[in-house]
């Protein structure tokens, strides 16, 4: 595997865990926010071992984006949908809803089903580079 690919998916595997590690401190937003990276930046390890010209994804962060490029399974993309919102909703007051601040949009159920998603795809997603 070319070093490059394994450092996008070194950090992926990274990010995942401290999703894992904030699901246990019950910071459900930053579970949200850290599953996105995860995806995103596993995403980018397949796309580097598929396509020669990095450039045509490396700055975008929709998930949506990636995937169609990667051309993972449809049965992904209405998660990617969702996970995509919380690159954003998850960091910034106001971008989600303007009556709550980002931590009080998630909860454990919510935080729960983006994990087992998030780490479904990155099972899928090893299993191409490999």
């Amino acid at each position: 595997m070319r070093t490059e690919i394994e450092i996008w998916l070194k950090q992926a595997e990274k990010d995942l865990e401290a999703a894992e590690k904030n699901f246990k401190l019950n910071e459900w937003y930053l579970v949200a926010f850290l599953s996105q990276q995860a995806v995103e930046k596993a995403l980018k390890a397949l796309l580097l071992k598929k396509i020669k010209n990095p450039e045509m994804f490396l700055e975008r962060h929709s998930l949506v984006y990636l995937g169609k490029m990667a051309k993972i399974p449809s049965k992904f993309f209405p998660f990617l949908r969702e996970l995509t919102k919380d690159y954003i909703v998850s960091r910034y007051p106001g971008a989600g809803s303007i009556d709550e601040p980002p931590y009080e949009l998630y909860d454990e159920s919510k935080a729960k089903n983006v994990l087992k998603k998030a780490k479904e795809i990155l099972r899928w997603i090893k299993q191409q580079i490999k």
